[in-house]
């Protein structure tokens, strides 16, 4: 690749394909402060206002979009996840970059290349070593490190994913600052029905007994466990809980007991597939009330085919790239789960994020059915996540749901990053938006109101979400 080559594609006007996209971005969009009500930041990281030692600590760490797409063109492990020194991960990373043309790592790899560092030279193995240190020198001045960070993408509002049991004590701490930018947590129980391994999972009650002081011996004294940690969580400012799930369930007849259930785990027994489904359906059904109660909002993350490589599993753990789009049966179960809540008035305002393109039309048409006028978009389709945040995913959820809903009602893009360097995705997301709105008004589809248009950009984009979760209430 030439090595005198910028990023001369990323222009101001990047992905802007006319005038009138130009300017809803341009006037609309850019400026507006970014509100992340879902990622996966390190809550000590900002706590402690970290300094990264070099670009490839912050950069690569953690990253397993980066990770597969290095594992693609054939490098080592011992570049991706191993003990190669930092400098020569980057190398690789360096390497890579070119042949992932077409791919959004290309350009979210420019786009924070320029947002954060001001370097517009393309990354590729001639530029390496001095993107490496320019970047490096810059990572070792405040203006850096982690709440910096934050502040130079006008970050105003950042909701991590907890565990029940976490302590939240870096949430406490980072409150006491007040450093400018809003930290909240995210109330994220998974592994309180993760019981398909009940070994694993009595150990996790043995947490929740040690942070509640309540001993889990009945199923009702686990529900009075999770009630604990949600009144402490809200205590720290909490309003939102998620969940990861492959899809939701619905059962007429449960195959057992719930309490015979809970019996069999405690007992370090195999639960059959459909006690471990109906465990869950229970258990979500009853934190879907005690959410309504605390008036949270709570997310449902859908269809990930998780863990999918057993040997790369047990070599180095969950989260390291090796998780796919599932293709789950979506629609039924989800409303009649949903209907449980809303048949005695305890469905909460509720985000249903997709994995699979195929289900978009499902979700943009499921929200419909719950919306009930008691506030604005009460039941939203989520942004596009995981495999669909890139330019193609975004459309087609744009559409769908422009198509099928309100997208004028929707809450707009989040990260789902463990990056500090990732608040170019919103960028990027409200850059693809004004861009199909600036293409509908060109094709004569809508009418050139920049002021209305621009209203309805500046909602999506900032705004609505400010409404929704009305943050600083």
């Amino acid at each position: 690749m030439n090595t005198t080559t910028k990023a001369s594609f990323l222009s101001e006007d990047f992905l802007l394909q006319n005038t009138f996209a130009k300017t809803l971005y341009h006037d609309y969009a850019k400026n507006l402060p970014i509100i992340d009500y879902h990622c996966h930041l390190p809550p000590n990281e900002i706590s402690n206002n970290r300094q990264f030692e070099n670009i490839s600590q912050i950069w690569l760490a953690g990253d397993h979009y980066k990770w597969r797409a290095m594992r693609t063109l054939g490098i080592k492990e011992e570049y991706i996840t191993g003990d190669a020194p930092d400098r020569e991960k980057f190398n690789q990373w360096a390497f890579t970059v070119p042949y992932t043309v077409r791919n959004p790592l290309f350009h979210w790899t420019h786009l924070e290349l320029q947002r954060y560092f001001s370097i517009n030279d393309l990354l590729n193995p001639d530029t390496a070593d001095k993107i490496y240190s320019e970047a490096t020198e810059k990572l070792k001045t405040p203006a850096y490190a982690t709440r910096s960070l934050l502040q130079k993408m006008n970050v105003e509002v950042v909701c991590t994913t907890d565990d029940p049991v976490d302590s939240l004590e870096y949430h406490q701490q980072i409150k006491s600052d007040k450093f400018g930018t809003l930290i909240l947590p995210t109330f994220r129980p998974d592994k309180a029905y993760a019981v398909e391994n009940s070994v694993a999972y009595t150990q996790y009650l043995a947490q929740l007994t040690r942070v509640t002081g309540i001993q889990i011996n009945t199923y009702t004294d686990l529900l009075d466990a999770l009630k604990n940690r949600i009144e402490f969580f809200s205590a720290q400012g909490c309003q939102l809980s998620d969940h990861g799930l492959e899809q939701l369930y619905f059962f007429d007849n449960p195959p057992a007991s719930i309490d015979a259930i809970f019996s069999k785990l405690k007992k370090q027994e195999t639960l059959t597939p459909s006690e471990v489904q109906y465990f869950k359906y229970n258990t979500l059904l009853e934190l879907c009330r005690l959410y309504h109660q605390k008036g949270w909002t709570q997310q449902f993350h859908l269809g990930a085919l998780r863990n999918t490589n057993t040997r790369m599993l047990s070599t180095l753990g969950p989260d390291t790239g090796f998780d796919s789009i599932g293709d789950f049966s979506q629609a039924v179960a989800l409303a009649r789960f949903l209907n449980a809540l809303d048949s005695t008035n305890q469905l909460t305002k509720t985000i249903l994020y997709n994995l699979n393109p195929s289900d978009n039309e499902v979700m943009g048409t499921m929200i419909g059915n719950f919306n009930d006028g008691s506030s604005k978009g009460k039941i939203q389709f989520g942004s596009a996540w995981w495999f669909l945040d890139q330019k193609d995913g975004m459309e087609k959820q744009i559409n769908a749901l422009s198509n099928l809903g309100l997208l004028s009602c929707f809450i707009g893009m989040l990260t789902d990053s463990r990056s500090f360097l990732s608040y170019p995705r919103h960028e990027y997301f409200r850059r693809i938006l004004c861009n199909l709105i600036g293409k509908d008004v060109e094709q004569g589809e809508l009418p050139a109101d920049e002021k209305w248009l621009g209203k309805i950009v500046s909602d999506i984009c900032y705004y609505n979400a400010k409404a929704y979760f009305n943050f600083n209430a």
